[in-house]
């Protein structure tokens, strides 16, 4: 933007105008070039001294003052000083020192600014036209003449003020306000983009450069009296001298002839030591070359010649093979595998026999298939799993990913999802009677199939099923007797302790392909007179031997240890009912025994172990005593269908009874901390492997009671049906020890899978003041509050 300032100096001033051009405000540096000498600003118009002086005209980056002289033909273009070298500080000042030195001509005439010229608008008044016919002499044009109207611009005029003007006080007149101007350049542009190759993409260029160039010039002219002159014209003087020798005439050649050769000869010594010199410097000053002057080059290489390599293999042997195949052929070759599979099982057999010698048993190694589906039984399992992942695959996605969203409205409140239902045709009849999911494989679990009505009794199945393979049991096994219960060994996965109705114990090896029982008790070895209610594998003996017990309505507790393919039993202890029986004829009192009905061991005291009744009571036992109990609770009314110890606290057991409650116990103490009536039979209770204050229970009306005591002490949180009919009875209930689900198994053979959402699943809150305490115990101590 230009700003433009006209003073009129009357006609017979020459005026001149001063063009303000707006450049980079950010530079606090300005510079000035005046095109006019001092003189002749001083003739002109003396004012501008006082302008310069006291800094009311602040020239930005570049000023032009332009001469129009009237009456002389003197038009004047020359720099006062340049603008690039100095400091316009220091400039200034001289010119101000100078200026005032100088002896003016005629007294001083104030500049007037016409009204009206905006910035950007140059406005060019003209003195007056003389009239016509009006001539000036020569002499008279160096004098000066104001004119007529020179009093009537001297003389200031009125200020007029508008009727509408804005009537500001004194302190709003003297109020200062800030404008800033910028130097940006409209035409750049504002979207550059370059390629970053640290990121591997476009980035925005903030900084743009707002410096416009309108010409460039690039000059090859030097200042003679520069030192770069001054040595260039040495060197160039020295070529001209040894270049430029002027013939002289012949007869002062032939004059001189020899007196050059005398000079020559004296001075012969003189140029042998300085010539040389002369020589070297003349050689080592050379002319500088212009850096800018590029020239290309260019240069061939040599190509790498190819070669061929060829090698030679010899071709793989063939051979030629024909044969024909039909059916008696086929039934042969069967034949002689399964005669070599019988050479195989006779090997394996003599093996073992030696082996048995070692008091460290170990168990037999798996035997091969004996028929041809064996051989692809792993390929028909993994495409079975491929077809049922494609059928159940919105049943997998909600058991992977499904999280109930309602249960951020309900603080105390949970669902349950129900997943697959497992279930096996030749099942039906036979109710659930045990469950028990594999340690080392969370997928897997195993379901026990039996009876409870003493009245109808079939045969029994043992079943394991896998969340991969729902619509069919991957192992089957078929038992003459109803199964009661069963447990999978911790540190041995493959290892299956089944107790059956008729009071049998065995024992299933999955790794071997037979049906059958691998071991198993009979009445030589102390079978139980009465049904086995629970089994339980514990820690091997001293001699590495496997080790399980198990508890009978016959009121022992046994012992069985895996000794040479034999089981051995050891009785713990009897259950007797103390003062129960009426005393007989002669003071005599029978001995009364008691029906042990569920059992657990402590999972940290090794030897503590408690035993549930069908007479209700509870009874705290060691291995080491076998005569008599440590201690006894009366527990419940009925009998006492599970007892289970605490996972996290080793203080703490929850029973459950037909009496339709569940207690929660602390086995020092005599009376239950809580109680709680689900007004229902109860079947089964299992405490949750990630939290001590969640427990499940399962009642023989179909529902599932989920309990959480660090959320509410009274009341269950979740409370579902997850039967449709009336008449089916809920048996038994276990949770999974890696994934939220829990499996619920029923008296018509059916398996429910169930997934717990995330109000069913939290850990216990830190109460505000408590101190934490880690483990197990320092978490359900959170649990339990105060209780």
């Amino acid at each position: 933007m230009a700003i433009t300032r006209l003073w009129d100096l009357s006609a017979s001033i020459p005026s001149y105008t001063v063009l303000c051009r707006r450049g980079n405000l950010s530079q606090k540096k300005y510079e000035a070039k005046f095109s006019v000498p001092p003189t002749d600003i001083v003739q002109s118009h003396p004012d501008l001294i006082t302008c310069v002086k006291t800094g009311t005209i602040t020239p930005p980056p570049f000023v032009f003052a332009r001469f129009m002289a009237t009456k002389t033909n003197f038009r004047s273009e020359r720099p006062l000083y340049p603008s690039n070298e100095f400091n316009f500080r220091k400039q200034r000042a001289a010119t101000v020192q100078a200026l005032e030195t100088m002896p003016t001509r005629m007294p001083p005439v104030k500049a007037k600014m016409i009204a009206g010229t905006a910035p950007g608008q140059a406005q060019k008044l003209t003195a007056p036209k003389p009239p016509k016919g009006f001539i000036k002499k020569k002499e008279e044009d160096d004098s000066t003449d104001l004119g007529d109207g020179a009093e009537e611009w001297s003389q200031p005029k009125a200020l007029t003020k508008p009727p509408d003007q804005l009537q500001l006080t004194e302190a709003e007149l003297k109020e200062e306000f800030t404008r800033i101007l910028t130097a940006n350049n409209p035409h750049a542009p504002q979207n550059i983009v370059r390629y970053s190759f640290k990121e591997r993409t476009y980035k925005p260029i903030s900084a743009v450069d707002q410096l416009a160039v309108h010409f460039s010039l690039d000059g090859n002219m030097l200042h003679k009296d520069s030192d770069e002159a001054r040595r260039q014209q040495a060197r160039i003087g020295v070529v001209e001298n040894s270049t430029r020798k002027e013939p002289a005439a012949p007869e002062a050649s032939e004059k001189n002839e020899g007196e050059e050769a005398r000079a020559d000869s004296s001075a012969a010594g003189e140029e042998g030591a300085g010539g040389e010199e002369m020589t070297t410097r003349s050689k080592k000053e050379r002319k500088l070359t212009n850096q800018f002057n590029y020239s290309e080059r260019a240069s061939q290489t040599f190509n790498n010649p190819l070669r061929e390599r060829a090698s030679q293999t010899e071709p793989p042997p063939r051979a030629t093979f024909s044969s024909t195949a039909n059916q008696w052929e086929i039934y042969d070759a069967y034949i002689q595998e399964l005669q070599k599979q019988e050479k195989l099982k006779e090997k394996q057999k003599t093996s073992i026999t030696k082996k048995d010698d070692d008091p460290r048993r170990k168990l037999p190694s798996a035997d091969s298939q004996s028929d041809d589906i064996g051989k692809v039984s792993k390929s028909s399992k993994i495409v079975e799993r491929m077809v049922n992942q494609n059928t159940f695959d919105d049943v997998t996605q909600d058991f992977k990913y499904f999280e109930d969203v309602s249960d951020e409205f309900r603080d105390q409140e949970g669902t349950l999802l129900p997943l697959w239902k497992f279930q096996y045709d030749k099942a039906k009849r036979l109710a659930v009677t045990a469950l028990c999911w594999n340690p080392k494989y969370p997928d897997l679990f195993a379901v026990g199939h039996g009876s409870y009505d003493f009245t109808n009794q079939h045969h029994g199945m043992l079943l394991l099923y896998s969340l991969k393979n729902p619509s069919f049991p991957e192992y089957i096994f078929n038992t003459e007797s109803g199964i009661m219960c069963l447990d999978i060994h911790r540190e041995h996965p493959y290892l299956l302790a089944v107790g059956f109705y008729d009071g049998n114990v065995a024992i299933y090896n999955l790794k071997t392909a037979t049906t059958h029982p691998n071991f198993m008790s009979s009445a030589k070895s102390g079978k139980h007179t009465n049904p086995v209610w629970q089994v339980k594998w514990q820690k091997d003996d001293m001699d590495k031997n496997l080790n399980l017990f198990s508890v009978s309505s016959d009121g022992r507790v046994v012992s069985w240890t895996l000794v040479k393919n034999e089981l051995f039993h050891t009785d713990v202890i009897r259950l007797s009912l103390e003062g129960s029986a009426p005393e007989g004829p002669e003071g005599a009192q029978p001995h009364a025994t008691g029906c042990g009905t569920s059992f657990d061991f402590h999972r940290q005291i090794d030897y503590l172990f408690l035993v549930g009744t069908e007479e209700g009571k509870i009874h705290k036992c060691s291995k080491a005593y076998s005569s008599q109990f440590l201690d006894t609770f009366d527990a419940h009314n009925m009998t006492v269908d599970a007892v289970r110890w605490n996972p996290f606290h080793p203080k703490v057991f929850i029973s459950c009874s037909s009496d339709w409650s569940v207690k929660i116990w602390e086995h020092n103490v005599k009376t239950p901390m809580f109680v709680f009536d689900l007004n229902a039979a109860v079947g089964d209770v299992a405490w949750a492997p990630y939290s001590s204050t969640i427990f499940a229970a399962v009642t023989t009306d179909g529902k599932v009671h989920v309990f959480d005591l660090s959320v509410n002490k009274y009341e269950a949180i979740c409370q579902q049906a997850v039967v449709s009919k009336k008449k089916m009875k809920l048996t038994h209930i276990e949770f999974n020890p890696l994934h939220p689900v829990l499996i619920v198994g029923d008296d018509r053979g059916h398996v429910i899978s169930l997934k717990l959402s995330p109000n069913l699943r939290k850990l216990p809150k830190e109460k505000k003041g408590q101190e934490v305490q880690k483990g197990p115990e320092g978490e359900v101590q959170v649990g339990r509050g105060g209780c």
